[in-house]
Order: structure tokens, then C-alpha cells, then sequence
């Protein structure tokens, strides 16, 4: 009989949700009796071997005695220690993003020359957006998901590059260079055109970027109305970019855009569909849900140097009493690392001299104490194996906070950074390989004995 209104469409959409949940359930046992690997990693958490990269690496154990042991954590780019890059550019006092980038698509550290001239690439093309591009694709249309409007905004682009489905390694590059330098702009203006348009501010304003700003400058100058900022503030979102630029091929995103370019498809695709991966809560929306968790400590913590009242409420949100309910402290814990993150590490110290310029010392302080009560509380209740440390999200909210940084961009300026490892993996994976990805899946739904039209009830 057909559907005559909304409440019967309504109750046929139900019973065919509830129909496709239930001949969906695969029995978690045939995991284990098939030796699948849920998530693609083992049973202690250590992924899967799906390639190898010489574009970075992330250490966790060390191996004693023939046997792997949990260690500090400590993070390659082109095999250079992230501590010692860092330490260079925040010790010579210059920005370091341009310069990561550069390292991680050529696979060598550049001199001045060589990164001077690279940067004059960069500033070149943040201003080879298409005439009327903001006015009739970003403003025109304007999305409440600032992750959905810069994928669209990536595909859109497609249309405009008449060179668009060439895969040769020097149009790649172009297109991967153009991208990295557009994508700030992108994230921005799609941010704008949401807070006039549909959150229905009255300020409206466009800041085209400066050749002379580094990337984290022309953040900052694009964002604010007046276009100022501290020097401190420009370096410690440099860092952000820096220690978020890159993480593994196994990364969700970065093996996203590892497994789409192996199909031979264009540049435009493969970092968008990167870009969906991203915008998952599980991936790239972690530091949000720290600033909502802090907002809400915050609430019902009345005094933040009472270690003991601290405690409790922590015990409440693991005990999904409170919060979310899901019983997760964010921030705290990562798939990888386990005795510490060094990206945390070195972000802590930066984030540590903005409170102080920003009058927040009492809320880097209660940070630094849920970090360590978070940390024996969930290694106390949850036996986690490997140990467990403050990850690179944990400091990566409060300091966007702390810059005033809108939530809806918390996300796209992880994008404005990874975009630099997905370009070099993408390059990487063309470079390299001549087959598509494509990963073993066993079935198992028995076969069935067919049932002709007329006997089916």
C-alpha cells in the first residue's frame, strides 16, 4: 500500500533503520576467530603494517631484551627530531610552518635562500583565487560546518584548473602548493561568510592576505577586524601549525588520502575526502570537546587548587555521570603514544607564556592539574597497558581560546596544517606505487537458498 503522509513515511523509515541495524550485526567472536583486526590495530593497539614512508615517523616503544616496552614519545618529520626543529626556529625567534612545510614535501631542510624563495611561492599563490571566488562560492552559499564548506570549497576549485585530472608530479606539486597557501583563506572567509550570514552578526569585513605575513600571521590578520596581534600570539599558533602539520601515514585522514590518490583519481578528491576524514569527532574535533570539558569543569569545580574536589568531578565525567556522559576525559590518552606526547610537550611551554601575556596563569594551572590527576585517575580505574600521557589536543583548545579563536575553526586550522603532510603523502603515494589500495574483507553472511517473488511473506 503507498505512503499517504509524513507519519507513515516516518514510521517505513523507522522499521527499515531497525531492519538494516539488525541484518547488519556481525558477531564480535568471528573477529577474533578470523584474526581481524578491529580499527586496523592489534590487540595491544599497535597498528597494522599497511606501507612504508620516509615522510615521518612516530616512536612509542623501544625494544628490550627482544621484548617492546613503552618509552617516551618522540616524532620524526623527514627524519628530524620535531624537538629539534622546533628548538631551531623558536630559538633563532623566526616561524617555522613555511619552513616544515618545505621539509616535508622535498624531504630537505632549506637554507635561507632556498626558504625565501619558497615563502614568495606561498604568497604568490594565496592571491590566485579565482575572480569572484569568495563573492559566488563562499559567500553565496554559506555552510554552518566550516569542515563541509572548505571540502566544498577544494572540489569547487577543481572546475577552475584546466590541468585539473593531470597526476604528473609537477602538476601535483602546483596543485598541492596552491592548496596549502589557499587554505587559510578558505577556512576564514567560509568562517565569515557563516558568522554574517547565518549566525547573523552585523560586522562583515574581508582581509586579503600579506605577502609579508607567515602563515600563522596572515591567520590572525584575515581573522580580526582590526587585523592586530602580539608576536607571541603569531608564534605560538606557528607551532600549533607545526607540530599538527604531520603524524604517520596511519593517521585516519592522511591514510584517507593515501588510499583515494592509489585509484588514480585528482588532486581536488583526494584532499577532500581527507578533509571529511578530518572533520570526524574521533580525529580532528578532539580539541573542541577540551574546551567544552574545561567550560564545564570550570562550572562545577568551585575551587580550582583543590586537588581533592578536582578529582571527584573527574571521577564523575569517567564515571559518565557528567559532561557528555561518555565517560572519556579528552585530551588525556592516544592511539599511539603512551608515556608522553612530545607535540603536548612542547605546545605546554608555549601555552604556559600566552597565559601569563593573557592574565590565564589560574587556567593554565588548573589544566596542569586535571593533566595529572586525569593521568592516575584513568591509569587507576582503566589498567591501560602502554600508559597513558596529555596528547597534542589538551593545549591545542585552551590555546585556541586564548587567541580568541572561533570553535567552528578549531578544526580547519588542523586542516590548514595537515594539508602540508596529506600533499607530501599524496605525492609520496604517487610517486611510489602503481596499485590501488585494496584491503582484504571476509564475508560473513552465509549463503542463502533464493526465494522466488511469489513465496516471499
Amino acid at each position: 500500500m503507498a505512503i499517504k503522509n509524513d507519519q507513515e513515511s516516518g514510521r517505513y523509515l523507522s522499521n527499515l533503520s531497525d531492519k538494516c541495524q539488525s541484518n547488519s550485526v556481525i558477531d564480535p567472536e568471528l573477529f577474533i576467530q578470523h584474526k581481524v583486526n578491529k580499527g586496523l590495530r592489534d590487540q595491544k593497539g599497535k597498528g597494522v603494517l599497511t606501507g612504508l614512508t620516509n615522510i615521518s615517523d612516530v616512536i612509542a616503544k623501544k625494544v628490550v631484551d627482544g621484548e617492546e616496552i613503552p618509552c617516551e614519545g618522540r616524532l620524526y618529520y623527514r627524519g628530524y627530531n620535531i624537538e629539534d626543529l622546533c628548538a631551531d626556529f623558536l630559538g633563532n625567534d623566526r616561524y617555522g610552518f613555511e619552513e616544515i612545510v618545505y621539509l616535508l614535501l622535498f624531504g630537505e631542510l632549506p637554507d635561507e635562500k632556498e626558504l625565501n624563495n619558497f615563502k614568495g611561492v606561498l604568497a604568490k599563490y594565496r592571491k590566485s583565487l579565482p575572480n569572484s571566488f569568495v563573492r559566488d562560492i563562499i559567500m553565496k552559499a554559506p555552510s554552518n560546518d566550516m569542515m563541509n564548506s572548505l571540502a566544498r570549497s577544494v572540489l569547487t576549485l577543481y572546475s577552475y584548473d584546466v590541468k585539473a585530472n593531470d597526476t604528473s608530479i609537477r602538476n601535483v606539486l602546483n596543485q598541492c602548493l596552491q592548496l596549502i597557501a589557499l587554505f587559510p583563506l578558505l577556512s576564514v572567509y567560509g568562517y565569515q561568510a557563516y558568522d554574517y550570514y547565518i549566525k547573523e552578526n552585523h560586522s562583515f569585513f574581508i582581509h586579503e592576505p600579506k605577502d609579508e605575513l607567515s602563515t600563522a600571521e596572515n591567520i590572525l590578520h584575515m581573522l580580526r577586524i582590526d587585523s592586530k596581534y602580539t608576536k607571541l600570539e603569531a608564534r605560538v599558533l606557528d607551532l600549533a601549525l607545526v607540530l599538527h602539520a604531520e603524524h604517520g601515514g596511519g593517521n585516519n585522514s592522511t591514510f584517507t588520502a593515501r588510499a583515494v590518490t592509489s585509484s588514480g583519481t585528482d588532486t581536488y578528491s583526494a584532499i577532500a575526502a581527507a578533509i571529511g576524514s578530518l572533520k570526524g569527532p574521533k580525529h580532528g574535533g578532539a580539541n573542541i570537546k577540551v574546551s567544552q570539558m574545561f567550560a564545564d569543569i570550570k562550572k562545577n569545580v568551585a575551587d580550582w587548587k583543590d586537588d581533592e574536589e578536582i578529582a571527584a568531578y573527574l571521577n564523575k565525567i569517567l564515571n559518565k555521570e557528567c559532561f557528555d556522559k561518555i565517560g572519556l576525559i579528552f585530551g588525556i590518552g592516544h592511539a599511539v603514544y603512551s608515556l608522553s606526547d612530545p607535540r603536548a610537550l612542547l605546545l605546554k611551554r608555549s601555552t604556559k607564556n600566552l597565559s601569563v601575556e593573557k592574565g590565564l596563569d589560574k587556567d593554565f594551572e588548573l589544566y596542569s592539574k586535571v593533566e595529572e590527576i586525569a593521568i592516575k585517575l584513568i591509569s587507576d580505574q582503566r589498567r591501560i597497558y602502554k600508559g597513558v600521557s596529555a596528547n597534542i589536543d589538551f593545549y591545542s583548545g585552551f590555546i585556541y581560546d586564548m587567541l580568541g579563536l572561533p570553535q567552528e575553526l578549531y578544526t580547519p586550522i588542523f586542516a590548514i596544517s595537515r594539508i602540508a603532510g596529506w600533499s607530501a603523502h599524496r605525492l609520496e603515494e604517487l610517486i611510489n606505487s602503481s596499485k590501488i589500495m585494496r584491503p582484504a574483507y571476509n564475508c560473513a553472511q552465509p549463503a542463502l537458498e533464493y526465494v522466488p517473488m511469489k513465496d516471499r511473506r
